[in-house]
């Protein structure tokens, strides 16, 4: 195996919220295609499926080697989900794939609030050149909106449930 077979890429976002973690984590956990939905573009995402708005008790149940759908397939792959790694609960978890790894960690900030940061880390093989092209293509211009757009959906349903807790 040559070293330039391979590439390796990782994204990283941010996002403050103005909740605590015990309130942004149950968004986490819910996420999938099948599940929450992404919080994001429901049209591309989500396949017009809207995301949920609200905590669902039956998406709540979180362990080791669960699927993360990414497609609505009957059946969850390695090709089209990530399985949970690890987690520890309103603290970070860790998704992962053969070629990728998908992380969140929430840090408790001195105002009460969260600090939100996801990373994603992907290699491509170059040995498939098509194939490397297209998820290059798709990481590097769909997945930076998409993913900004689920980070401020996260953030704009934990801070509606403090609204909640207040009024």
């Amino acid at each position: 195996m040559w070293q330039s077979e391979y590439w390796d890429d990782e994204r990283t976002l941010a996002i403050t919220i103005a909740a605590p973690s015990p309130l942004v984590w149950p968004w986490l956990v819910q996420i999938g295609c099948t599940r929450a939905g992404w919080y994001s573009h429901d049209l591309l995402d989500s396949r017009g499926h809207r995301s949920a708005t609200t905590i669902e008790p039956a998406w709540q149940d979180l362990h080791v080697g669960q699927w993360v759908p990414m497609v609505p397939k009957p059946q969850p792959t390695e090709r089209t989900a990530f399985r949970v790694d690890s987690f520890e609960v309103d603290r970070w978890l860790l998704w992962t794939k053969p070629d990728s790894t998908w992380s969140w960690q929430l840090t408790p900030s001195s105002d009460g609030g969260t600090r939100l940061v996801n990373r994603i880390q992907a290699l491509y093989d170059w040995r498939a050149p098509l194939s490397a092209s297209l998820s290059v293509v798709l990481l590097e211009f769909g997945d930076f909106a998409m993913n900004r757009r689920m980070m401020r959906g996260i953030r704009t349903r934990a801070e509606s449930l403090v609204t909640e807790r207040e009024g």
